[in-house]
């Protein structure tokens, strides 16, 4: 059994925080996880041309890795996922829309760290095709780069600051990181917000070793 997550960007520090991020659901008798990068992605997909750039590519690398019985797009924009699902019978999991299901089953009401304000309206769009927006509190921008959500110094207080704002002003319940990269603070955020914190990759990662123990016996 195993399990492939994409990284659509070719940022692979950003693959190897996903990896050290998911290592608590490497299971014994569970699915192999196996994470990769898409060497032909841009190195931060940061605008609706990023995600439009990686949809072919990551139906290719799919496509070519049929001996997974699972797949992750690792990107919180879910890039590809639906031309994704039409290359493969097995299941394709997108992370913003299970890290939204994730946040539902939490919380009354969710909050999102964007990475930037550019991304805000891209999410909102995805929300609204969900039929959820009446459970989101609000999105806020914490306003990094890729690079700096994985390894920025004052990474961290941002996401503290962005998270207070989203919890006390906004009445947000639960937290979702909205971006791949910010996975390696997702436990620490959680103990210093006091309410449940999302990374939508593990959230994903998880949901997919649900189908795949399901699937197999």
């Amino acid at each position: 059994m195993r399990i492939l997550v994409i990284n659509p960007n070719s940022n692979q520090a950003v693959t190897d925080g996903m990896a050290d991020a998911l290592k608590p659901l490497q299971i014994n008798g569970g699915p192999e996880i196996e994470c990769v990068t898409l060497a032909e992605g841009p190195f931060g997909i940061e605008s609706q041309a990023d995600v439009e750039s990686v949809t072919l590519p990551l139906k290719k690398l799919v496509s070519e890795n049929t001996d997974a019985d699972a797949y992750v797009i690792a990107c919180y924009s879910d890039p590809g996922l639906h031309v994704c699902r039409e290359a493969t019978d097995k299941p394709v999991f997108g992370i913003q829309e299970c890290g939204v299901l994730t946040a539902l089953s939490q919380g009354g009401q969710f909050g999102v760290i964007a990475l930037s304000s550019t991304s805000i309206k891209r999410h909102l769009r995805y929300i609204r095709q969900m039929g959820v927006m009446e459970r989101l509190a609000k999105e806020r921008a914490a306003d990094l780069s890729v690079e700096e959500s994985a390894s920025g110094r004052g990474t961290f207080d941002r996401l503290c600051e962005v998270g207070r704002e989203l919890r006390d002003l906004d009445g947000a319940e639960t937290i979702i990181l909205g971006c791949a990269g910010m996975a390696i603070h997702r436990a620490a955020l959680a103990d210093h917000l006091g309410i449940p914190v999302t990374d939508p990759v593990q959230a994903a990662t998880s949901m997919a070793i649900g189908a795949v123990l399901l699937r197999c016996h």
